[in-house]
């Protein structure tokens, strides 16, 4: 799994006005949660695109005041007119203990609707997972070879992993295979042909 690190900067001033002082001079203010107790500190915009700007779920390896910290990114807070990334909220990592996270789910194989003209719509493209904080996967996988014009693939049919739960309701939808206007009228009169025989 992808890590990516971070050179922290403690920060002892909390507030509004604080971290509108961090924020101009370029940084921007994060909080580290975690059962040891909280830390506050600064990190550089530049350090986080990697871990922000991605569809792919990575790990944080937040490097502060000497100590090394693994973590999962919670929540990202932006701009309402900038989208500019204004505070971020870590979680560290413990052996042991079980953490929620969002990952993708990638596609597996060629789906023989779409080989038949169908066209294939993939509905959720990431879900929540449980897992202990040493058996967080990266990402899912579902396979849709079988998946023929018509059909639907649900979250049940996502490849399982042990340790892994899928928190998403079984019954999701996740990826279709539709059958396009034009190729539902051929098959409408094919069907009205046949019945004449």
């Amino acid at each position: 799994m992808e890590t990516v690190v971070i050179h922290g900067k403690s920060r002892t001033e909390v507030g509004k006005e604080a971290s509108n002082r961090i924020r101009r001079a370029g940084g921007v203010p994060c909080v580290l949660y975690s059962r040891e107790g909280n830390l506050m500190f600064t990190a550089d915009p530049a350090e986080l695109r990697t871990l922000l700007y991605t569809p792919q779920f990575k790990i944080a390896e937040i490097q502060l005041d000497g100590q090394s910290h693994r973590c999962i990114l919670k929540e990202v807070q932006t701009h309402p007119v900038t989208d500019a990334v204004t505070h971020l909220d870590f979680l560290k990592l413990i052996k042991g203990t079980t953490v929620k996270v969002e990952v993708p789910v990638i596609l597996k194989g060629s789906a023989v609707g779409v080989k038949s003209g169908g066209k294939l719509v993939q509905r959720i493209r990431t879900v929540h997972i449980k897992a202990n904080a040493d058996k967080i996967v990266p990402e899912v996988h579902l396979d849709v070879a079988k998946l023929d014009l018509g059909q639907t693939m649900r979250v049940r049919d996502i490849e399982s992993i042990e340790g892994v739960e899928i928190v998403n309701p079984a019954s999701t939808p996740v990826v279709g295979v539709e059958i396009p206007r034009a190729l539902k009228s051929g098959m409408a009169e094919e069907a009205k042909e046949a019945a004449k025989k």
